[in-house]
């Protein structure tokens, strides 16, 4: 009985957030592009800065810059945090963003042709840089279109609302993480359909590899599945060039070794952790520093310092 008290009042939390959701979304989408982002701007850079939240963003740059000076620190975390908030409420007007010719700069025909030439299976891993969201409009572009893998919410009303706003904006294809979602990829790219994902979000598993400095565990299902089915790993990021203005790049391929032992997958993932790093380093305020990357243990050990 008391179990099931916990699940209708868990239901009823969920529904009562949608709600809020809800309203939030109809009333951004009211606003013109840019007066919606840089109002999101503004807020997450004036409010971020009071949650703990913040805490884990200066201890992220703590971890990842260590010869930087604090100053540097907590200027960098009050800018991301600008970028937090336009990412937030962009997401709710991407339709609108991507329907706009002058907004988002893609790579150029010749470069797409090039990533689609060779024939092979195409898996594009990128992480949270400036609007990351852009980077699932790749689909908008002839012969992209494919799966976008995604860690689903908890709240399994917003979660529903999330993939039909993506919809609106060409994600056609969604496919959860874990075995299930790990079954729906590897059809996917045995059908030829290329595939997305974020790949540096915290991992409780996988190989311990270098970030920044610190051994982390690391996310390696894109390399294994590049090693099974001889795919592309392409990297892509996405820049912020002004306001809700953004420009998309392709980097080379990231060449994995040609065995598939633990070590081969292992060193694929530390380059993939290179991109990630050197990405981030190359414009840390668009980075997404509010995530618990790190092990546990360092935030501790930042924790006991006074950090």
């Amino acid at each position: 009985m008391a179990k099931r008290s916990r699940r209708r009042w868990q239901d009823f939390q969920w529904r009562l957030e949608a709600v809020g959701y809800d309203v939030l979304a109809a009333i951004i989408r009211l606003a013109p592009i840019d007066v919606a982002s840089g109002f999101g701007g503004w807020l997450l850079k004036s409010l971020g800065p009071l949650t703990p939240t913040h805490r884990t963003a200066l201890r992220n740059l703590r971890l990842a810059f260590p010869d930087w000076d604090e100053a540097e620190r907590r200027r960098i975390a009050r800018l991301q945090w600008e970028n937090v908030g336009r990412v937030f409420f962009e997401f709710f007007i991407m339709d609108r963003i991507l329907a706009d010719p002058g907004r988002v700069e893609f790579p150029s025909q010749a470069e797409v042709e090039e990533i689609l030439g060779d024939g092979r299976p195409l898996i594009f891993v990128s992480g949270h840089f400036a609007n990351f969201e852009i980077m699932a409009s790749c689909g908008l572009q002839p012969g992209v279109e494919g799966v976008l893998v995604y860690r689903g919410l908890n709240n399994p009303y917003i979660d529903q609302r999330m993939r039909e706003t993506r919809l609106r904006y060409g994600v056609k294809l969604l496919a959860p993480k874990g075995a299930h979602g790990g079954r729906g990829v590897m059809a996917a790219l045995s059908a030829g359909v290329p595939v997305g994902i974020l790949a540096d979000q915290k991992y409780n598993e996988g190989p311990l590899v270098p970030l920044f400095g610190h051994l982390a565990n690391t996310q390696h299902a894109p390399v294994r599945w590049a090693m099974r089915f001889g795919a592309r790993l392409q990297p892509g990021w996405v820049e912020r060039k002004q306001g809700a203005r953004f420009r998309l790049y392709v980097g080379a391929p990231i060449e994995l070794p040609s065995g598939g032992e633990a070590a081969d997958v292992e060193e694929g993932v530390r380059r993939v952790n290179a991109f990630i790093e050197a990405r981030a380093t190359a414009r840390p305020w668009e980075y997404w520093w509010v995530h618990r990357r790190f092990p546990d243990k360092l935030y501790a050990e930042l924790k006991a310092q006074g950090y």
